[in-house]
């Protein structure tokens, strides 16, 4: 049997996955928002089949109003987001997402930190989150858009059966 991708649901529809880029110069519209647009690319190579893009400026409240708007509302079974995870103090978004989460998923954030560790000698400062909230799956990624393509084998390789075993499926470990 093949390996069921994603998007491959069935009677129940596409796969939502909503892209959050967290960005107070983006969202002022200063440059392009090359990150999530790389996020973007991964959710669909992902299976994602309806793919909500989102630029937000770097507030906690804010954030986590979307998170559960996307989550809650919009049934996403994914979401992506894409800056703010830093040591500056306007970098919130692991603050945010650890209020919305229901459940950690501390490896996944473990997986991208140390998919960085050949790239940069500042992988460690990196203070992304990964957990779902009800069914749906939260991942904090850098706001670097070089890291996004150099962090993307690891979740490529689990994401499936992370997002598969929170819709429910018995899926073989």
């Amino acid at each position: 049997m093949a390996p069921r991708r994603l998007g491959d649901r069935g009677s129940l529809g596409a796969m939502r996955v909503a892209v959050l880029t967290i960005s107070t110069s983006r969202a002022g519209g200063e440059g392009q928002d090359q990150g999530g647009s790389k996020l973007a690319d991964l959710a669909r190579r992902l299976g994602g089949d309806a793919v909500e893009r989102e630029v937000l400026v770097d507030d906690r409240a804010l954030i986590e109003s979307r998170l559960r708007h996307w989550a809650d509302e919009e049934h996403c079974e994914l979401i992506l987001t894409t800056g703010g995870t830093g040591l500056a103090p306007t970098d919130v978004t692991p603050e945010a997402t650890a209020a919305v989460i229901d459940r950690p998923a501390p490896g996944i954030a473990e997986a991208i930190r140390q998919a960085s560790q050949t790239h940069t000698d500042l992988w460690m400062l990196s203070r992304g989150l990964a957990g779902a909230r009800g069914s749906t799956l939260i991942v904090n990624l850098p706001g670097n858009p070089a890291s996004i393509d150099e962090t993307a084998p690891v979740l490529e390789t689990a994401l499936p059966h992370a997002l598969a075993l929170l819709r429910g499926e018995r899926a073989g470990h």
